[in-house]
């Protein structure tokens, strides 16, 4: 288990995203042969089905099946999901030929006066990713 730095509770960061999926299979699919995050836990069956994937750094992210349209509570606060990457332009190359539309091509950006290099694309879901380069933040 990981130590946390946070002193508000007793262990802070995250553990696990979860993303509503209308098409489970497809983006389990997406998910475990493309991104390459193998399923650590499933649970339930049909409509009912959970997996939850492991990152590869102790976090996880975990897909529900939801095939019927349904309201999200609290609406749609997530931006983005971002993904540290060590090569942002080779890791977005592997998703534009996984079909991803990419939304934002790898650029650099300065952020308080450190170089990073970010690029966008869209997953199975329409759900909106990044991958972040800098091993300073």
């Amino acid at each position: 288990m990981r130590t946390s730095t946070n002193t508000h509770f007793s262990q802070s960061g995250f553990h696990h995203i979860a993303l509503r999926a209308r098409d489970f299979d497809a983006s389990l699919v997406f998910y475990t042969e493309g991104m390459g995050f193998p399923v650590a836990h499933s649970w339930g069956d049909g409509d009912k089905r959970i997996a939850l994937l492991g990152l590869g750094d102790g976090n996880y992210l975990e897909l529900f099946a939801c095939p019927e349209a349904t309201e999200i509570v609290g609406g749609n606060q997530f931006f983005h999901l971002a993904l540290r990457s060590l090569d942002v332009d080779s890791d977005i190359e592997k998703v534009r030929l996984l079909g991803c539309p990419i939304t934002i091509e790898p650029k650099s950006v300065e952020v308080n006066g450190k170089t990073i290099r970010v690029g966008f694309f869209l997953g199975p879901e329409g759900e909106t990713w990044e991958f972040f380069q800098n091993a300073e933040l």
